[in-house]
């Protein structure tokens, strides 16, 4: 099953790709906002299973909105693919390298994007969703605490990054527009636990390409370490890492302009696409 939200309302979609009012089809039984469907996430799973949602309509990606408008956390991985590790000169974390996005960076999967500097780099990103409160989870119960999947993709200004004598990892990462995600949520029991083909393309050129499973950490690692420390809140974010081949570690660097148009897939997922423009 697929979730999309539009214009602030909560669409559903079979396997069918045609979407319909999560609201109306509910009877009112669930609200419209797209956010709060993850505190009733049990719920909503055991009625969706044996509701019979009605004729649905296409929806078109670029009227979408965030999936997941207004997560109360967002976490995100650093170094979390060996060849991204190696690209950057360094090896690749012998524990999941975590960071925190800030949830106003947020934005849909057909996002116009102001670059804040000439340093703007692209990263590719699977981001999982937490479907369930999740505080000291094994790698092994992991995916149940999971709603499901979505594109993302970790917008960098490296400037920002590497402006002190330590990275400034989150507010690099989290200017408006720097978090689009989408173009829907995939549900876990749609997507699967398998690896999946992940790439971004520049202008039409192939920029990075991996699979989900070269991550260093797995999406159950994750979510156990994280948890371990701090607990994951249903509706949260997990940026979980980008392949190699971004931007700045290319020769010579290549950093986003003015026109530049990003185009993020990942398999048995979509895709999402940003347009870039000066300020």
């Amino acid at each position: 099953m697929r979730l999309a939200n539009l214009r602030g309302r909560l669409l559903v979609a079979g396997r069918d790709g045609r979407f319909v009012d999560l609201a109306l089809a509910s009877e009112g039984r669930f609200e419209p906002d797209p956010q709060r469907i993850y505190g009733r996430w049990d719920e909503f799973v055991a009625w969706s299973s044996g509701a019979a949602l009605g004729e649905g309509q296409p929806v078109g990606v670029e009227a979408l909105g965030p999936p997941v408008p207004r997560p109360r956390q967002v976490f995100a991985l650093a170094l979390n693919y060996s060849e991204h590790a190696a690209e950057g000169g360094v090896d690749a974390p012998t524990v999941p390298q975590v960071f925190t996005k800030f949830a106003t960076c947020l934005a849909g999967p057909s996002a116009s994007v102001t670059l804040p500097g000439p340093f703007t780099d692209w990263e590719a990103e699977l981001v999982v969703v937490i479907g369930h409160r999740a505080h000291h989870v094994t790698s092994g119960q992991a995916w149940e605490y999971v709603a499901g999947v979505m594109v993302g993709q970790d917008i960098s200004a490296r400037d920002v990054q590497r402006s002190g004598p330590t990275p400034q990892f989150s507010l690099a990462k989290s200017f408006p527009g720097f978090g689009p995600t989408g173009p829907w949520l995939v549900t876990r029991d749609e997507f699967g636990e398998g690896d999946a083909e992940i790439e971004c393309v520049l202008n039409g050129t192939p920029v990075q390409h991996a699979s989900t499973g070269d991550m260093v950490f797995s999406v159950p690692e994750i979510v156990a370490y994280i948890s371990s420390i701090t607990p994951m809140l249903p509706g949260d974010l997990v940026f979980t890492g980008t392949p190699s081949g971004v931007g700045a570690y290319r020769k010579p660097p290549v950093f986003l302009r003015d026109g530049d148009v990003l185009v993020s897939r990942i398999a048995r997922i979509g895709a999402i696409s940003q347009t870039f423009h000066d300020r």
